[in-house]
């Protein structure tokens, strides 16, 4: 970071409208933000806000990502952290023992995703879906996994064709048990939802670190009978119940919510599309 780079993402902030946009999205950090969703916030009218969003773009404080007919915003945590960095680095008169521990954890920290486990029996069809649909919608800030308690060996085919059709990558995607994620060298997760009723009532693994679950059942479209083209719209629905669960979450606030809130929000999301 140079003064010149440095005044370029000032003078970014520089504006009532765009501090304001700026600060929202540190709050929501790391999950998106719709462009509507801030003007809104922020009282300001959506067009100007998207010009104010597009601006702070340029400067490198924000990132943008479309997904559908929306475009939702995110701070760069990267960017902002080697701004704050910098602006300190002559803080307290070269007082390492007051400035440095702070400036190590600005520079050094890094964005790590934030991962998601999804559960079924079979790990053949909802719980395939709902992780290569997580990894396609965290855009890096999410990472979905899936497995089962009884994994049928591989997944459905027409889950691999409904998640190609909409342009959701499928590589490495396969039927795994869900002790593969209880040892102490797996990845450890935030986050764990069982899609089906039979996995919920299941005695699961106990899980490293303290990840936050809810139960999101969703009927098992494995189990539709008929046409091939029956059957392949059963999985597109199943597809379109779990896009609509995902994007509730990932507008979750989750740095702001306590863990009693976080549980019921969750819970909620869980009920969407139930009778």
């Amino acid at each position: 970071m140079d003064e010149q780079r440095a005044l370029t993402l000032l003078s970014a902030l520089a504006s009532p409208p765009r501090l304001a946009a700026f600060r929202l999205l540190l709050r929501h950090a790391p999950c998106g933000v719709p462009a509507g969703v801030v003007a809104k916030a922020t009282g300001t009218v959506q067009n100007t806000m998207s010009a104010h969003l597009s601006h702070l773009e340029r400067a490198g404080l924000v990132r943008a990502n479309r997904q559908g007919r929306n475009v939702f915003y995110s701070a760069d945590m990267d960017m902002f952290r080697t701004l704050v960095a910098w602006l300190m680095q002559d803080c307290c008169d070269g007082r390492a023992d007051i400035c440095l521990p702070l400036i190590q954890d600005l520079t050094m920290a890094k964005d790590t995703p934030y991962n998601v486990l999804f559960l079924c029996t079979g790990n053949s069809a909802r719980s395939i879906l709902a992780e290569a649909l997580m990894t396609h919608l965290g855009q890096g800030r999410f990472r979905g996994y899936s497995a089962g308690s009884h994994p049928s060996g591989q997944p459905n085919p027409f889950a691999l064709q409904v998640l190609r059709q909409n342009g959701i990558g499928t590589e490495g995607l396969r039927s795994k048990s869900w002790d593969e994620f209880a040892g102490a060298q797996a990845p450890q997760m935030d986050y764990i939802f069982t899609v089906c009723d039979n996995a919920a009532g299941e005695i699961c693994p106990v899980w490293p670190g303290k990840p936050v679950s809810a139960h999101w059942g969703l009927p098992d479209p494995a189990s539709v009978t008929g046409s091939d083209a029956e059957k392949a719209a059963a999985f597109a629905v199943t597809l379109g119940q779990i896009h609509r669960r995902l994007q509730a979450f990932l507008g979750l606030p989750l740095g702001t919510l306590d863990a009693m809130s976080l549980k019921a929000r969750l819970s909620e999301i869980g009920k969407e599309g139930q009778a």
